[in-house]
């Protein structure tokens, strides 16, 4: 007997119009469609958007403008503002929506485990006590514990006052 778990959340994954080229600059061209996009900010250097596929509930990302694959062609000054807007974001974290922790991260390269590697993009992502639990560990298998739009909803009505 085979086990089956259903995701019903992820038809639009299978199903949705498919992104041609880098997904992060789609992202960061397309201002007019930031609600669709769930993008929570932007300036002339990045954008803060949510992750579509989370580890945790509002885990999102900061994403330089520049398509770029190397940390260290960076400019710094947009380095600098990235750095700057992850400070602003883990307080929108903790303060804001209550949680415990968070993780910062950046995989770099392919081999450096990065899912989008043409495009960096640093990942911040809200961690609670206890936000762990066998499913994750022995089923492969993550467990989003509340709806994603409401979330998305919930962070960018607290960017005004954190970012």
């Amino acid at each position: 007997m085979e086990d089956i778990l259903y995701a019903p959340w992820r038809d639009e994954y299978v199903t949705n119009e498919k992104i041609q080229g880098c997904v992060f600059c789609h992202i960061s061209k397309n201002a007019f469609d930031d609600g669709k996009l769930h993008v929570l900010y932007r300036d002339e250097h990045c954008f803060i958007v949510m992750n579509r596929y989370p580890y945790t509930p509002g885990h999102f990302m900061i994403i330089p403008h520049t398509h770029i694959d190397k940390l260290e062609e960076l400019d710094p000054k947009v380095w600098l503002h990235i750095s700057s807007l992850a400070q602003k974001g883990v307080c929108l974290l903790k303060e804001g929506l209550g949680a415990h922790g968070v993780n910062l991260g950046m995989n770099l390269g392919k081999a450096g485990g990065a899912g989008i590697a043409e495009h960096i993009h640093l990942h911040l992502v809200p961690r609670w006590e206890r936000d762990t639990n066998f499913i994750t560990s022995i089923g492969n298998t993550r467990v989003y514990s509340t709806d994603f739009d409401k979330m998305y909803q919930k962070i960018l009505d607290l960017v005004p006052k954190y970012i």
